[in-house]
């Protein structure tokens, strides 16, 4: 981290009034970011700071401001439920918590604020949690960025500072970060990749950041959007860069093929989080998205490949970043060395050299790298071939008609899906888009049945996590009368 403190440092002398942070609100050039840094450091008296905030340039500043002090951050994603936040808190036990939710932190914790700060236009409070024996950190610790995970509580990913810094530098270099740029974050800055693709990145190319609120880019809770405020965002701050989930592309794909239109600034929009169609990303492109996919995992300090600009392979999450190594094991699973995290917290493992991630994938002839599925998710049919489901869902969300898939068929004779379809799809709709992605699919992956879902997959509803990623348990279970018509007989679709 020192090296990116040290970055910031150099533009605040070279060119002070240059723009470094802006939301909704409030504007702060390098000048400013580096007064209101230092000032902020000197209140924040901890050496494990937990932050509980909505996006805005408050974030990035306290983010940087635990930095300076040495101290260690643990960002708290706002869109983990109560129950994940008490465990993050018991589990990472911080001798301070800054929040811009007073209420919030006070029903988890007890606690009342011991203090107040005004930082970039927002006012924050300041918690005390009464402290006990707390896990040992592993020596190099500068963060502790928590994954939501698949099953389990969250864990505790420990980072260090030169870990972070390089896939900075790396994923500067990647994408072309120029001064010239301005970013727009429209993930949560809790989450690693937002935290150094839309602040790290930025601040150290010298180039701008826009951190509004997410609420004012028309986001509710984990996986909700209202598209009108969510354009108006993108003309409201003309970025060049901006990252994307795969259901905020689709968004955004829909809005374009309807008519609406983004402004002309944008040169690279990474799209990650989930596997992502080829033909989205190629629609995408006809649309004048430049969209350039990529993959990444805490545990290897966020970035691990990407599409680069002039570079990019649709389908593919391009090659990986220098100073890791990517190979494949004889399974197929994705195993990364080089920079790699110091551990979990509470974990008494030793620091690994390399990682298996969990994920499915292959190389093609010059070094592309395209994920295929999970390896815990993937299943054989009745046939023996293996299917990862996440491949074939990809293949159907992609079409304008499905916005969700939930793909099953372990030991069964065919592939059986449950749907999500967009509002304004019909019938014959939703059947040309499943045989458009059958189509593209080989015979065994194809999906033989389907139904209609009563509900979209939200956290809300228990049928998706709070990352998006679907909880398979649950939607099998919910809708498991109707799967097992589907299996039994010879329909092509049943009713929930």
């Amino acid at each position: 981290m020192r090296r990116i403190l040290d970055l910031i440092a150099q533009h605040a002398a070279a060119d002070p009034q240059r723009t470094a942070l802006l939301d909704e609100s409030i504007r702060l050039d390098y000048g400013e970011l580096q007064r209101e840094m230092a000032r902020t450091a000197a209140w924040l008296d901890g050496r494990r700071i937990a932050v509980l905030m909505d996006n805005g340039c408050a974030w990035a500043v306290v983010d940087l401001a635990i930095a300076a002090r040495g101290a260690v951050a643990v960002p708290v994603p706002p869109f983990f439920s109560a129950a994940q936040i008490h465990h993050l808190l018991a589990d990472a036990v911080p001798d301070l918590i800054v929040s811009d939710r007073v209420d919030a932190i006070t029903a988890l914790t007890g606690l009342a604020p011991i203090g107040q700060l005004e930082v970039g236009g927002r006012l924050l409070h300041l918690f005390a949690p009464r402290v006990s024996l707390a896990p040992v950190l592993p020596p190099h610790t500068c963060k502790v960025t928590y994954t939501s995970g698949t099953t389990g509580q969250p864990k505790g990913v420990c980072l260090s500072g030169s870990a972070i810094a390089a896939t900075t530098a790396a994923l500067a270099e990647a994408v072309q970060a120029d001064p010239a740029d301005r970013s727009l974050s429209l993930l949560p800055l809790s989450t690693l990749l937002e935290n150094i693709g839309g602040v790290y990145v930025p601040l150290c190319s010298g180039s701008s950041a826009a951190l509004p609120s997410l609420a004012s880019c028309g986001f509710s809770g984990s996986s909700a959007v209202q598209p009108a405020p969510l354009l108006a965002a993108f003309h409201r701050y003309a970025p060049s860069a901006t990252i994307l989930v795969p259901q905020l592309l689709k968004l955004l794909v829909e809005c374009l093929a309807a008519g609406a239109n983004l402004p002309g600034t944008l040169r690279f929009v990474a799209v990650g989080g989930a596997p992502c169609a080829k033909p989205l990303i190629q629609r995408a492109w006809g649309l004048g998205l430049p969209v350039h996919e990529g993959y990444g995992l805490s545990e290897a300090a966020s970035v691990v490949s990407l599409n680069r600009p002039h570079r990019e392979r649709p389908g593919s999450v391009g090659t990986p970043l220098p100073g890791l190594r990517v190979s494949l094991a004889a399974d197929g699973e994705i195993v990364v060395s080089g920079r790699l995290f110091e551990g979990y917290l509470g974990s008494d493992m030793p620091v690994p050299v390399e990682w298996p991630t969990g994920d499915l994938g292959r190389f093609d002839e010059d070094g592309y790298l395209y994920i295929t599925g999970r390896k815990k998710t993937a299943y054989a049919t009745a046939f023996g071939r293996n299917v990862a489901p996440e491949w074939v869902e990809s293949e159907l969300t992609a079409t304008s008609a499905l916005l969700q898939a939930a793909v099953f068929g372990e030991a069964r004779a065919r592939n059986v899906a449950v749907l999500v379809p967009h509002p304004a799809a019909g019938a014959a709709q939703i059947e040309a888009a499943i045989a458009a992605a059958n189509a593209r699919l080989p015979d065994y992956a194809q999906v033989g049945a389907w139904l209609l879902a009563d509900a979209p997959f939200t956290s809300a509803n228990g049928l998706a996590r709070p990352s998006g990623a679907l909880d398979r348990q649950a939607i099998a279970l919910r809708y498991a009368t109707a799967l097992e018509e589907l299996h039994a007989s010879e329909n092509a679709h049943v009713d929930p």
